[in-house]
């Protein structure tokens, strides 16, 4: 999956792109990027990338044992983890057919097909939240703003952000505006 992110220096964006024109980006940088905060555009949340190039030695190339298998299915991308249950739940998954595990992919996927119209919105709203808490949380009008966030308030979100600096400003809003974009 394609993640996008935006690469801000002090208060001034620098790029927002794909992983690797950020990464290719922040190479060119030098040293400055150490200075540089990035951004994934989908949850607003500050993340560190690894910039070392690609073809950085492997453990199986410098003679190092492989790490041992953990459970589940890895090449698949299935990790063991747990879950809690009540005992009835326990009983239940018990009788259908193929155990547990089977019984609560089929749960999940079904579950995740089913469309939930606010979800955009509350995601939206967490990703403009994350991020001004990083860039603007200190910023006058940062309170209000994030009331208005979640009262869906647009005109007083864009109202309480008109003094943050442009590029943290504009960022803000580009990633609250599907929860303004929701019906109400």
């Amino acid at each position: 999956m394609m993640t996008n992110m935006t690469i801000f220096v002090g208060d001034k964006k620098i790029l927002s792109g794909s992983e690797d024109e950020v990464r290719t980006a922040l190479r060119s940088m030098g040293e400055s990027a150490q200075a540089a905060l990035l951004f994934d555009d989908e949850n607003g949340k500050q993340v560190d990338i690894d910039l070392r190039e690609d073809s950085a030695p492997t453990d199986a190339a410098q003679g190092k044992a492989a790490a041992p298998r953990g459970r589940g299915r890895p090449n698949l991308g299935v990790r063991a983890r747990e879950v809690t249950l009540l005992p009835r739940h326990w009983e239940w998954l018990a009788t259908q057919k193929g155990g547990a595990s089977v019984t609560l992919r089929k749960l999940v996927e079904a579950a995740s097909k089913q469309e939930d119209p606010g979800l955009a919105a509350r995601q939206a709203m967490d990703a403009s939240y994350a991020f001004s808490m990083a860039m603007a949380g200190n910023l006058p009008g940062y309170e209000g703003a994030m009331r208005a966030l979640y009262t869906g308030d647009e005109a007083a979100f864009a109202a309480a952000i008109s003094g943050w600096p442009a590029d943290i400003r504009d960022h803000s809003s580009r990633l609250a505006q599907p929860a303004f974009a929701m019906p109400a």
